[in-house]
């Protein structure tokens, strides 16, 4: 069963470095990313093995969100293998970022 990685300063970098991540920059504050956090649970869900789910709460993580210049949340940052490779920034439907996923799998 898939369950979204809390990702914070001290597992960042070993979470991100191998395979396929998907980071959502989240604050408890912000409405649109209390919207889409069932979609991140779900997409947790759906990619179990295949994808690493997780979020950062800005809040808590200032450095990451300054380190990836996060200006405005819900962001989504797409990494493989530890290399930026997309994002996303808003509240989007399950579908697109899905999609976003599979084509960098």
């Amino acid at each position: 069963m898939g369950k979204y990685i809390e990702l914070n300063a001290s597992n960042f970098n070993d979470t991100i470095k191998e395979g396929v991540t998907l980071v959502d920059f989240w604050a408890p504050w912000c409405g649109p990313c209390r919207m889409i956090a069932p979609v991140i649970e779900e997409l947790a869900e759906d990619f179990d093995g295949k994808a690493k789910i997780c979020k950062v709460n800005t809040d808590e993580e200032q450095d990451i969100a300054i380190q990836y210049g996060i200006r405005s949340i819900p962001t989504i940052l797409f990494f493989k293998d530890g290399q930026l490779v997309d994002q996303m920034i808003g509240a989007a439907g399950k579908q697109v970022i899905a999609d976003k996923l599979n084509s960098i799998l």
